[in-house]
């Protein structure tokens, strides 16, 4: 049985949620990872849609491209407005935070908006969006993101979100936390197939590490097939 880099990691971020928990979740994988803990484990679990929307009814195979397509709106429990679905985040409702960016840092601060420096940087990033708010305000905030040197970097380029609420960096080689008053990044979980020397390979700072680390559970037979039925045609997986 093998799997994606991408399936690993919506399969480890779905397994984050709890039933009977809310999340803020953007499109791909977030969505895919909250539909998935859905219809697996956490039948009460609500998600809240950036656009506007919550508890989504999505139609496998009909992914959405963005938060704001109204596919989304098929049998939804409400359809606030963008400002209510930030709303609901900042008194506090919202348990879980799903955000990714171009760069994290050791102490989980995402960069979403320039590689190099602001005033001449080589690289204009879309933004913020609404991931400074996810970031600032969910309860607990999870960074989905490829294990890469050039995305997990020393310190971003850019603060677009603080780290102070992510709890985990999820990748396809570890899930990593955050330790001590400086919130160091240390090594939680490796994911299966990948090794310490890996992680360490593939990440820009010096990560903590207690031992050897645990071994996350490989992806089931059942969470692959109900992952690849909501997007059959590979778009986001």
């Amino acid at each position: 049985m093998s799997w994606s880099a991408s399936e690993l990691i919506a399969i480890a971020a779905a397994r984050r949620l709890h039933d009977g928990c809310s999340v803020f979740a953007g499109v791909g994988l977030p969505l895919l990872a909250g539909i998935l803990a859905k219809g697996l484990h956490a039948p009460n679990l609500q998600m809240v849609v950036e656009g506007g929307i919550i508890d989504p009814c999505v139609v496998p195979g009909r992914l959405p491209y963005s938060t704001n397509e109204m596919r989304l709106a098929v049998r939804a429990t409400m359809l606030p407005s963008i400002t209510d679905t930030f709303l609901l985040a900042q008194r506090g409702l919202l348990d879980f935070g799903f955000v990714s960016g171009a760069q994290i840092d050791r102490r989980g601060n995402l960069n979403s908006s320039v590689i190099g420096s602001f005033e001449r940087p080589k690289v204009r990033l879309p933004g913020s969006g609404g991931a400074n708010d996810i970031a600032s305000l969910c309860r607990e905030v999870i960074v989905l993101a490829a294990h890469e040197k050039r995305r997990l970097v020393e310190a971003v380029d850019f603060v677009t979100s603080p780290g102070s609420r992510v709890s985990a960096v999820i990748t396809n080689l570890a899930v990593l936390g955050f330790d001590g008053p400086d919130r160091r990044a240390c090594v939680r979980l490796l994911q299966p197939g990948a090794t310490l020397d890996q992680v360490r390979q593939e990440t820009g700072f010096d990560v903590l590490t207690e031992g050897e680390p645990a071994v996350a559970d490989a992806p089931t037979e059942e969470e692959l097939a109900a992952l690849r039925a909501l997007d059959p045609e590979r778009v986001w997986l």
